[in-house]
């Protein structure tokens, strides 16, 4: 059986990573977030997204990573993720690519990869001469964190 599933690719860091296409609503020009005071410092604030409001999760933060500050901020990307009701937008560097992975190409992650924690991944894709970290964009929040995003 030759299943596949259709990712997008994107960059944070030069790091490459992937989130399952039914993940994605939408992919939003950069627009400065308006601060929300009291929230979790990954998350750099909300913006207005169809009439509701979109709060803005910077994934380099939410992984410790470390900042690229050589970047203009105004060429990133905002992925909105959804997931039931609740949408999040998720800044990224670079948004690269819409693809079909074969299942079989997608390995289980191990335990913990670079302070990334397993329960944020759904595996590791092997994909030309690089390893493509594949996300479950519904896992970024933990229920508290979502209750208090969205007060």
């Amino acid at each position: 059986m030759n299943e596949e599933v259709k990712i997008l690719i994107f960059c944070i860091n030069n790091e490459y990573y992937a989130a399952d296409i039914m993940e994605v609503e939408r992919i939003l020009g950069y627009e400065v977030p308006t601060p929300l005071p009291d929230s979790p410092p990954f998350i750099e604030g909300v913006r207005n997204y169809e009439g509701s409001i979109l709060p803005i999760l910077k994934l380099s933060k939410r992984f410790s990573l470390v900042e690229d500050n050589t970047r203009d901020i105004n060429d990133s990307k905002i992925i909105v993720a959804k997931e039931g009701n609740s949408k999040l937008g998720i800044l990224v560097d670079v948004v690269s690519e819409v693809r079909d992975v074969k299942m079989e190409n997608i390995e289980e992650p191990p335990e913990i990869m670079k302070g990334i924690s397993k329960r944020y991944m759904k595996g590791l894709i092997k994909f030309e001469d690089k390893i493509i970290i594949f996300l479950n964009l519904g896992s970024i929040l933990t229920d508290d964190e979502k209750r208090v995003i969205e007060g």
